[in-house]
């Protein structure tokens, strides 16, 4: 069984990445290979609306025919057994580098008939995870959960499964004096990173386990 792990976050070590390394632990520990993959370590574009994937008999329908840095990261997507997506939230969505990869990795398998049935040929377990300086409350209150949850129904009917998990109130500085933050407090901050984030590490190193059994 193959996991990818896909960080839309330009941190490497930072809230996003610590909890997909997380979850690919948990991966792991049923025998699963796994692999992380940073989407800004990579050149690459969104969508670019050629529609080469949508040509009636043509040689990539179905797939994405734009050439780049991004390309044999779709290649893996198509034979893993799940995938873990990880982002922080900027402007109540995940990031641009994030949002194009979703692009090129969605749009593909969606066909323009009734019922925008899917071309991916499995069912896969697809994880997102996002990372975000706002409370449980405050997300519901700005209103972008609305917009994650359309990533999350498009995964699921191209994949077939997708399930979400929130890291919010996360530690963003590793000192809060050195910048002009005066709408957080670094001590309320500073407690939810030492009592909630670990509960956070755990319930990813769950979903990485489950995702490789046959029953999510």
């Amino acid at each position: 069984m193959k996991v990818i792990a896909i960080n839309g976050s330009p941190r490497k070590n930072h809230n996003t990445a610590a909890l997909l390394k997380k979850a690919l632990e948990g991966a792991q520990a049923n025998g699963a290979e796994t692999e992380l993959i940073h989407l800004y370590d990579l050149n690459y574009k969104g969508c670019t609306s050629c529609f080469a994937c949508k040509r009636k008999d043509g040689p990539s329908y179905g797939t994405c025919a734009w050439k780049d840095e991004l390309s044999p990261i779709l290649q893996k997507i198509k034979e893993a057994d799940a995938i873990i997506l990880g982002s922080p939230i900027y402007l109540h969505d995940v990031t641009g580098q994030m949002h194009a990869f979703l692009e090129r990795m969605v749009f593909p398998f969606i066909t323009y008939t009734e019922g925008y049935k899917s071309l991916f040929e499995r069912k896969i377990k697809i994880g997102l995870i996002y990372t975000m300086n706002v409370s449980a409350a405050q997300m519901e209150e700005r209103g972008f959960r609305s917009t994650l949850n359309d990533n999350e129904d498009f995964l699921k009917k191209v994949f077939g499964h997708s399930e979400s998990l929130f890291s919010h109130d996360t530690y963003q500085f590793d000192d809060y004096d050195k910048y002009v933050v005066t709408v957080f407090d670094k001590h309320h901050k500073a407690l939810v990173r030492e009592n909630q984030f670990p509960k956070d590490c755990l319930n990813a190193y769950d979903m990485g386990q489950r995702f490789t059994r046959q029953e999510v």
